[in-house]
């Protein structure tokens, strides 16, 4: 990158810094110089996330007042850290933070298997998970039966079927957000329905602000767009979303978008309380930012006695901020690529209006078959089912990872299919590359991030559950003492030289 795109300031990184736990040192170990140690310190942050790639960093005197050390310590460590790469300065403009050339984002991780690896394959690639049955099959049926009078028309509904458009409002205005067709959108699937928003909102070279970490798929849709995201980093564990710094991007970058996942977040599982959310809107208000809300996770709450919050448009009446994004693919199947956008009905005819130039409309029959379970029950009976399974994958998962990896740490998360795991130092890129030699497939933190961060992360979805489930953790855990014991060609932690980072 070339400039900063967000700040952080002395106080703030000061009390990220004091919050690491310094790595125990060996017999006859030295300990580090003080700059090395202030380097280190900050590199390790900008790695795990929580210092965003592309924020500039406090002024040198402004950190040393900070930490209560001296300038020369400070110039010293933004110096170790321009040097291998993980700082860039230019006069009149800073420095601030980057992730060293040489260092991709990993390519391999979240795409489905191909169906004849998956007998000798562990798959935690992708967060998804067999169809609800009989459910499936009873929806199509239904839809079946409802196809004749639709056979019989052009196919062509760029809106999306009235009948979709009209249970889908009547569904947010049971839930207290009154809804008119009028303010739906049926989609192919989220990822269609975020990449019309892109287009019609965010022009090649816009910013979009964005979690840190946030959902790979998006992420990388959004630079092929050609937007220039802005990472705001999470809080720590599942506390989430960090407002003052949301409202510091949205004041200093004015971001045109801003895209969230506020119900279980993906990859951290973190959910946003309504004070949250309430703030969140007003800064996005305030600094005249579109929010983009990603529901697709809203729906799999695991713990029976957790009490939902509002949604997050709940806190947009007027419809001028808040664009939600919701989907099938989660809550039911993957395969059923139905997803829809609810936003004032100006912002649907233009999103209707571009798509004659995209994909025209979203197939029919499976329109049908989720109208079919919304209008009869099967919805609920369905994503029932849905949950039960994931609550107990999940709860399967975290007792086979704590049993054979205990240096591993997370937060179990209330909802939604995925585990954000920090690895204990090693790296997540290297854990990825030799976890499919062993029979694991699992992706790695970076990709996750923007520019490479979280190399000390894994992301495990809750796929797989029993006997499976036990099997991956060993084999990860098999993984993880290759990468430990360097017999991959190198050690692989996420705290050394940038040369050990690998996709």
């Amino acid at each position: 990158m070339t400039e900063w795109t967000s700040a952080v300031g002395a106080a703030q990184l000061a009390r990220q810094l004091n919050t690491q736990q310094p790595r125990p040192a060996g017999p006859g170990t030295r300990k580090p110089p003080a700059y090395r140690a202030l380097a280190d310190g900050i590199r390790v942050l900008v790695l795990e996330g929580r210092v965003p790639v592309a924020a500039r960093l406090p002024a040198e005197r402004e950190l040393a007042l900070a930490l209560s050390v001296s300038r020369t310590t400070v110039a010293a460590a933004y110096e170790a850290l321009r040097a291998e790469g993980f700082l860039e300065s230019r006069r009149g403009a800073g420095s601030w933070t980057a992730v060293p050339a040489g260092n991709p984002l990993p390519a391999r991780g979240l795409e489905p298997l191909p169906p004849e690896s998956l007998g000798s394959m562990i798959d935690l690639g992708c967060a998804s998970l067999p169809a609800p049955e009989p459910w499936l099959t009873r929806a199509v049926q239904g839809a079946l039966v409802e196809l004749p009078p639709y056979a019989h028309t052009h196919g062509d509904y760029p809106a999306g079927l009235p009948a979709l458009r009209q249970m889908l409002a009547d569904r947010y205005t049971a839930c207290g957000i009154p809804t008119m067709p009028e303010q739906i959108m049926v989609t192919t699937g989220a990822m269609g329905a975020i990449d019309a928003i892109c287009h019609l909102f965010a022009g090649r070279g816009e910013r979009i602000a964005v979690e840190s970490p946030s959902y790979a798929n998006i992420l990388q849709l959004m630079r092929e767009a050609g937007a220039r995201l802005v990472p705001i980093a999470m809080a720590e564990g599942l506390t989430g979303w960090d407002l003052p710094r949301w409202r510091q991007v949205f004041r200093d970058a004015g971001p045109r978008l801003a895209y969230v996942v506020a119900d279980f977040h993906n990859p951290t599982g973190a959910l946003a309380d309504e004070d949250q959310r309430r703030q969140l809107v007003d800064a996005a208000r305030s600094a005249g930012t579109v929010l983009v809300v990603d529901e697709t996770m809203t729906e799999l709450y695991l713990d029976d006695d957790l009490e939902m919050p509002r949604r997050v448009c709940a806190f947009d009446p007027a419809g001028s901020t808040v664009i939600t994004v919701g989907s099938a693919s989660k809550a039911f199947w993957a395969g059923m690529r139905i997803g829809w956008v609810r936003a004032a009905p100006d912002v649907i005819r233009s999103l209707v209006a571009a798509r004659a130039y995209a994909d025209l409309g979203t197939p029919v029959l499976e329109q049908l078959a989720v109208n079919w379970l919304m209008s009869t029950g099967g919805w609920e009976e369905a994503v029932g089912l849905r949950r039960a399974q994931a609550r107990e994958n999940r709860d399967a998962l975290v007792a086979a990872v704590r049993r054979e990896l205990p240096g591993w740490e997370f937060e179990v998360p209330r909802g939604g299919l995925t585990l954000w795991v920090r690895t204990g130092g090693l790296s997540g890129s290297r854990l990825a590359e030799v976890g499919e030699r062993v029979g694991v497939r699992v992706p790695s933190g970076p990709r996750f991030g923007v520019d490479g961060a979280f190399e000390g992360y894994v992301r495990l979805p809750f796929t797989v559950g029993g006997p499976v489930a036990d099997e991956a953790a060993v084999r990860l855990a098999a993984a993880a003492r290759l990468v430990e014991s360097g017999t991959t060609g190198g050690t692989g932690t996420g705290t050394e030289t940038p040369r050990t980072f690998v996709a």
